[in-house]
């Protein structure tokens, strides 16, 4: 059971966004999303049975109510983190139609999970909010070079070719985890803005567009769970 602080009514927020972090077991999403929720790098982690997840709360700077000005926005992000392992599969893939983006992860010293990239968005196609998700693919482990199994250059063509962003990331250093993570929610909230306002046609999943100003909320962590 969770214990609720006060800040749940003291900060309120605009908006509530559930990102959804999926790919094989052991490829690191649980220590990842700890990074970027308590910035630190924690080894004690145990395989996520199920389904578990962290919050945060940051700032957005976005489109206001008449399409043009700026306005920043309360943004309470939940981050849903996965099993990877086939026998929890069916759980998992029920979660995706409720997740608004997705981090789709992969081990840079493993090659059998890149490989298993194709098969978790086969997955998102099928059981997510729509066929073109926002997702962001995120390499993970990148401080372990050593060991490193995939090739950099095959990774971002595998991005390009479903048009994605493509990100080497670190829990150990913290290295591109908060531009994964913000990369996303810039795409998340940018597909509202264009649903809401009645923007222009939106850009495919990973196009270069002009990025929007995240910073981090003063306050986080209200609930432990």
């Amino acid at each position: 059971m969770c214990s609720a602080v006060s800040t749940m009514v003291d900060w309120d927020y605009d908006y509530l966004i559930k990102l959804l972090a999926l790919g094989d077991s052991g490829v690191g999403k649980t220590t990842f999303l700890y990074r970027y929720t308590d910035g630190k790098f924690n080894r004690k982690f145990t395989t996520t049975v199920g389904i578990d997840f962290r919050e945060k709360r940051v700032v957005y700077t976005g489109t206001g109510a008449d399409g043009t000005s700026e306005r920043n926005f309360r943004v309470h992000l939940q981050l849903w983190d996965t099993a990877g392992q086939e026998r929890f599969r069916s759980l998992t893939t029920a979660f995706f139609r409720d997740a608004m983006g997705f981090l789709l992860m992969f081990d840079l010293t493993n090659q059998q999970s890149f490989i298993n990239v194709r098969n978790w968005m086969s997955q998102l196609q099928a059981n997510a909010y729509c066929d073109n998700p926002d997702v962001v693919l995120v390499g993970t482990k990148a401080d372990i070079r050593d060991t490193r199994n995939v090739n950099a250059k095959l990774a971002r063509e595998m991005a390009d070719r479903y048009g994605i962003p493509y990100f080497e990331t670190s829990a150990v250093s913290g290295v591109n985890v908060d531009a994964a993570v913000l990369t996303l929610l810039n795409l998340v909230m940018k597909r509202m803005e264009q649903s809401t306002y009645g923007a222009p046609g939106s850009e495919p999943n990973g196009s270069p567009t002009a990025s929007h100003e995240v910073e981090e909320a003063p306050i986080r962590r209200w609930c432990s769970c």
